[in-house]
């Protein structure tokens, strides 16, 4: 299948609109406002502008739905604060950033860095899904990941190729972040452990899979993984599985970075460090599930064992094993 007939008439985040407008002065204003200053003007005398902008905001990553309807010409300048994922969803935009020109479209995304300057010409048919995130956001994921400081700003290749496994992973990460926050999954506020794992993962796979300055760093970042440090992971895991546990409490405790505790995880037991965690969790409640005099309930084995939504601890649990936790009290 090409990535031609995998374009989407779906309009995401259409429960979030924040601006639907064919007035070019309002448009310019009110997608500043979540974006930055920039300069905004119809180009040639096609079809009318009819701007449809849907927002949602994170903590620290905005996911955006952008049409403008009409074909515009666009300067940002520098964003300042922010880097700018734009995954087009139909049609085409042609983007100049960082001495590079990038033929937008539904096979090839685009990547802003916040120091280096931009323009666009967007077609009126192209519509977009955009993911902001924020500059300090990326930085400190990207010093966890690494485990040294950051030599300078991060500066990412400004095309994002689709049809490649690295481009096609993020197009995937995007599309289903806004479908999660569609199916009211996400980002409904006040902001949840799970909203924050979601940004953390997202700038993580930005970092991993779009080429940058600190490539070579990332790269290098899974050398050192010792057996002991693997033991102290795994320590960890067991004596907290009915605590929250994040990505980075696990690497603080085996000594590691993030990128080190993922690669040696994944070299060892063909896992990520959460699917072990998520694993342990599951075979923990199925051992005390087993108990044969005076079993605790369903409810109570979910919970100790670090479930707060008993539905999904079910599900997780039938897929594991075979069978419904319940089974086992029948």
């Amino acid at each position: 299948m090409t990535f031609e007939a995998l374009q989407t008439s779906e309009v995401f985040l259409a429960d979030h609109p924040l601006l639907r407008t064919g007035d070019l002065d309002e448009a310019r204003y009110c997608v500043g406002q979540k974006f930055c200053d920039h300069r905004l003007e119809i180009a040639g005398c096609g079809a009318p502008l009819a701007v449809q902008h849907n927002h949602v905001a994170g903590k620290n990553i905005s996911v955006n739905y952008l049409h403008y309807g009409a074909d515009v010409n666009i300067d940002p300048g520098r964003l300042g604060s922010f880097y700018l994922l734009q995954i087009p969803l139909s049609g085409r935009a042609l983007i100049q950033h960082r001495g590079t020109e990038v033929q937008a479209g539904v096979d090839c995304a685009s990547l802003l860095n916040p120091d280096r300057r931009t323009h666009m010409q967007w077609q009126g048919s192209c519509r977009k899904l955009l993911l902001q995130i924020r500059k300090s956001h990326l930085d400190n994921v990207a010093e966890e990941l690494t485990g040294v400081p950051l030599p300078g700003p991060i500066r990412f290749d400004a095309e994002v190729d689709m049809t490649t496994k690295s481009g096609a992973a993020l197009r995937q990460m995007a599309l289903s972040c806004a479908k999660a926050i569609d199916g009211g999954h996400l980002f409904r506020g006040p902001f949840s452990g799970r909203d924050l794992r979601v940004e953390y993962d997202l700038a993580q796979a930005l970092l991993i899979h779009q080429r940058s300055n600190i490539s070579h760093v990332i790269d290098r970042a899974d050398s050192g993984v010792s057996p002991r440090g693997i033991r102290l992971a795994i320590e960890f895991i067991h004596v907290n599985l009915g605590e929250p546990i994040s990505l980075r409490d696990i690497a603080g405790a085996a000594d590691m970075n993030v990128r080190t505790l993922q690669k040696g995880f994944k070299r060892r037991f063909g896992v990520t460090p959460m699917q072990f965690v998520r694993n342990a969790r599951l075979d923990a409640a199925r051992y005390h599930l087993n108990v044969r005099r005076d079993p605790p309930s369903v409810t109570s084995v979910a919970f100790a064992n670090g479930f707060s939504h008993l539905g999904r601890f079910s599900q997780e649990y039938k897929l594991r094993f075979g069978h419904l936790p319940s089974a086992l009290h029948r």
